[in-house]
């Protein structure tokens, strides 16, 4: 198949743009006479994938996309009429598209999870591995099902993380605003109010003055050298794979910080591993999508051993332990589940232990941040008014005598 970008026109006369997957223009033709649609022009693209950037499906549009099927499949429906009404009711131009691809592909006699592996952008190899065993099964309302939650799970830690960033980013948005408003338009006013009456400039007024200085005459070349480095710091960490593990390495070692993206990564690895194996995947597949979730080069590396182990002969429990970065209390639960063959549950235990920790440090790490950021602003506009008014003051104490 190929990938053709097209423009077609509906009965009502509105123009469509879009992408989709074909074997020739007939067959594309074809493909959107089943939509209601008639090709104008189409040429076709030098990509192996669809157009389809991957913030055009939202977490939530996937979520309502599972909700969907997972209903339709539990009472009967057969899947392509599912998706027939999918495609039809849902506002996202992109999902939409993507739907009418998938019903073509379905009806041109491949699997579902076939279908879905044609858009990686979009259903990843996870939520198409557990859908290619939920066909195998007969399970697709329960795999939907699974994968809906567990998108849910996934939200609601977005959710958690912009609540800990959100106040924190605003505040010191705020800060630096009213520092620089300070250091470029207050204090040079008031120093020269100082410097018009005599009046000696203590050291710490000094410091002001050529802070205030520097910010005037090259605020600029700041900005500049800041946007410079966290391009370089980017760019090194998506070229170099040292660079990008050393860099993971720190953010496991941040004070506070580094404790609380442990456990986060932990969580999911744990809930993926736990959704994977309940649905029937085998442990080594489970231990290959951990790898491919973690987003931490640390503990892909971790995962990575724990892979060979298994093949290797080697139990899940000692796997673990081998790789040196999972806590006492994770392996101790992985050992018993094996041991008594209820890993999934012991994966949903340490899943369910993590996330509660992540919300509880998150409202801590909220109440330290607040009065951290007060106390920061204070000393800061303290140390400007203390600079400015204290030879203010010094020159009305001996006019006065």
């Amino acid at each position: 198949m190929h990938v053709f970008q097209y423009r077609a026109i509906d009965r009502s006369g509105r123009i469509h743009k879009g992408a989709a997957r074909a074997i020739s223009t007939l067959d594309l033709e074809a493909r959107l006479g089943k939509l209601d649609l008639e090709l104008l022009g189409c040429r076709k693209q030098n990509i192996r994938f669809p157009v389809c950037m991957r913030n055009g499906v939202t977490r939530r549009d996937l979520i309502l996309f599972c909700f969907h099927l997972e209903q339709t499949c539990r009472v009967g429906v057969p899947i392509i009429e599912s998706l027939g009404d999918l495609r039809d009711s849902t506002g996202n131009s992109h999902l939409r598209d993507i739907t009418a691809v998938v019903i073509a592909t379905v009806e041109g006699g491949r699997t579902l999870a076939e279908a879905m592996q044609d858009h990686p952008s979009v259903f990843n190899r996870i939520f198409c591995s557990l859908v290619r065993v939920g066909e195998q099964a007969g399970k697709l309302a329960e795999v939907f099902a699974s994968i809906g939650d567990n998108l849910k799970w996934q939200d609601e830690q977005a959710a958690l993380t912009r609540k800990l960033l959100t106040y924190p980013l605003f505040v010191c948005t705020v800060v630096l605003g009213v520092v620089f408003f300070l250091m470029v338009y207050l204090v040079p006013e008031m120093l020269q109010f100082i410097r018009a009456m005599g009046q000696a400039v203590p050291l710490h007024t000094r410091v002001l003055i050529a802070t205030s200085g520097f910010l005037i005459s090259y605020w600029y070349l700041f900005l500049i050298a800041l946007v410079l480095l966290v391009v370089a710091l980017f760019t090194c960490m998506s070229i170099s794979p040292t660079a990008r593990h050393y860099a993971d390495v720190i953010k496991l070692r941040l004070p506070l910080a580094g404790s609380l993206y442990r456990k986060i990564i932990l969580a999911r690895i744990t809930r993926f591993m736990a959704m994977m194996y309940t649905s029937g995947i085998t442990i080594i597949e489970c231990i290959k999508a951990g790898e491919s979730i973690a987003g931490n080069s640390v503990f892909e590396n971790a995962l990575h051993r724990v892979g060979k182990s298994l093949v290797s002969g080697e139990s899940l429990s000692e796997g673990f332990a081998q790789a040196e970065v999972f806590p006492h209390m994770a392996l101790r639960m992985i050992r018993v589940g094996e041991n008594t063959g209820t890993l999934e549950k012991s994966l949903l235990g340490i899943c369910y232990f993590y996330t509660r920790d992540v919300r509880e440090s998150i409202e801590r790490l909220q109440s330290m941040i607040e009065p951290a950021i007060t106390l920061f602003l204070g000393c800061v506009i303290g140390w400007i008014m203390f600079s400015i008014l204290g030879p203010i003051y010094e020159l009305v104490a001996r006019v006065k005598i």
